[in-house]
């Protein structure tokens, strides 16, 4: 491989150790990442509510700001996508895989099995499990993703920098951004991308294995596991090497077109009355409680701040995680928008059709189980989707159509991911070789084979918390630069308060 970067190497040794810590010592390697997770969750928990909390209210403040009305990119920039076809792309690069596996088993856990306010199998029970559901998949996931995205995109469009996490800096850090303490960052970026991407990937493979264990007897091992993302690998490591091919394009509307189709069969043949009214109520206690769900820390129940831990504190992870993923892409299809119409649609719109999707399928899985027709929360959690499905007509046809979804997830997520990762490591080329993207193709499925070879979805949570903690101080620093820069930008342009009276400034 020519040109081969320091952040190539160095963020490909780690992972490759990593890997091999998996292999050689799982036991060590699982009780080392729960020793780091425990530590971070306990000691740091309330750091990533009021984090991502402060997001969200950077992205809102955007939203009304005079700045808002300054466009990712020059004057005369148009945007590439129409909107239709914008908000499609921003909706299956946020969510993707997760969606799925999530979907029913989010909501039916804080139903069924352990509620966010402690009461399990009430009415008041269904509505704190949709709540809360809402809450980790909302507009906290998406400013996260808009940040990073935001910041990409001004600086890359805008002011014509590299598309690296570190060109972003520069307004907060100076020239040394462009040194080694720039490509510990970008480093750093590259480390929790991967952690990130295998993490999903290691979710879909273990659904897909779910899903085929539900419907066919399949055994839920780390062989089948194997050997699911053994396929998967090669073809989005053939997509890779093929560069974006036709094929992958159909690959990546395929998916939106079956994520719509199940959601059509699913709303139309469970409780639709239900679906809906549990839709519209939720929205309304998910924004009138949305305050206080974003600084709960319980620091004086345990039991609470345990289930706070597992499940608030690991999505921030998650998606901060993603996040530098992610962003990249947002930022690549996002030129020539406006920062006020950008967050506007990145917050909000695929926010809301999340809502659906989750009141839908995990609304179905709680009507099933409230009126005793089916126990639901029973199943493992990569099958009780499938579970649900099969309490229908058209179950087995709904189950195979998931599986196909997922797998047409897995792929476009690894197969976008290599590209991301090849182009971080790669001084922000917008063409990265084909070898670079193939380690990093091998490396993600290593990663996710090697996490759940170490302890299955615990594993994959462990890691995640403690690969996305050092990158939320970058976060917040990337932040800060925006907003720098931002401001000075709109006192050159009188944008705003900046907007100079009509009189001399001559002394």
């Amino acid at each position: 491989m020519k040109n081969v970067t320091t952040v190539f190497k160095v963020s490909a040794a780690v992972m490759f150790l990593l890997v091999l810590a998996g292999v050689l010592m799982p036991d060590a390697l699982e009780t080392i990442t729960a020793n780091i997770q425990t530590f971070i969750s306990n000691a740091f928990g309330w750091y990533y509510l009021i984090l991502v909390t402060f997001f969200v209210i950077v992205c809102l403040f955007f939203l009304i700001s005079p700045v808002g009305r300054i466009k990712l990119g020059k004057p005369d920039d148009e945007p590439e996508f129409s909107r239709p076809t914008w908000i499609a792309m921003l909706f299956s690069a946020g969510m993707g895989i997760g969606l799925v596996f999530w979907g029913t088993a989010e909501p039916i856990s804080h139903y069924a099995v352990s509620s966010p306010t402690g009461e399990t199998g009430t009415n008041q029970a269904i509505k704190d499990a949709m709540r809360f559901t809402y809450f980790h998949w909302g507009v906290h996931a998406w400013a996260i993703y808009g940040i990073v995205a935001l910041v990409l995109a001004y600086f890359k469009f805008r002011h014509g920098k590299p598309g690296l996490i570190s060109a972003t800096l520069y307004p907060v850090l100076g020239k040394k951004a462009e040194g080694p303490l720039g490509k510990i960052i970008d480093i750093l970026a590259v480390i929790a991308t991967v952690i990130g991407v295998a993490t999903t990937l290691g979710f879909g493979a273990v659904q897909i294995n779910g899903g085929l264990s539900f419907l066919f007897g399949l055994p839920v091992n780390i062989v089948v596991q194997f050997v699911i993302v053994a396929v998967v690998t090669v073809l989005f490591m053939y997509s890779a090497w093929s560069g974006l091919s036709k094929g992958i394009k159909i690959l990546s509307n395929a998916n939106m077109l079956l994520a719509v189709l199940l959601f059509a069969v699913m709303f139309i043949l469970g409780p639709t009355m239900f679906i809906l009214n549990l839709f519209t109520n939720t929205i309304g206690t998910y924004l009138q409680n949305l305050p206080a769900m974003s600084f709960r820390i319980a620091p004086l129940d345990e039991d609470t701040r345990s289930w706070i831990t597992g499940w608030t504190v690991f999505y921030w992870a998650w998606w901060i995680a993603w996040s530098p993923f992610v962003g990249i892409f947002i930022a690549r299809v996002s030129r020539g928008r406006s920062i006020r119409e950008f967050v506007f649609t990145v917050l909000l719109i695929p926010s809301v059709i999340g809502f659906l999707w989750f009141s839908t399928f995990g609304g179905t899985a709680i009507s099933l189980e409230h009126e005793g027709l089916a126990r639901i929360s029973e199943y493992a959690t990569e099958e009780s989707l499938f579970g649900v499905f099969s309490n229908y007509p058209l179950g087995m046809i709904a189950s195979i159509l998931a599986i196909c979804l997922i797998g047409t997830f897995f792929i476009t997520s690894a197969d976008s991911g290599t590209f991301v990762l090849g182009m971080m490591t790669s001084n922000g080329s917008l063409s990265p070789g084909k070898g670079i993207k193939l380690t990093w193709g091998v490396l993600l499925s290593a990663t996710a084979l090697a996490l759940l070879y170490t302890g299955g979805l615990q594993a994959l949570q462990n890691t995640m918390i403690a690969a996305a903690f050092p990158f939320s101080f970058i976060m917040l620093l990337m932040t800060i630069s925006l907003i720098k820069s931002l401001y000075g930008e709109a006192r050159e342009l009188g944008i705003g308060r900046f907007n100079p009276p009509n009189r001399s400034y001559k002394r």
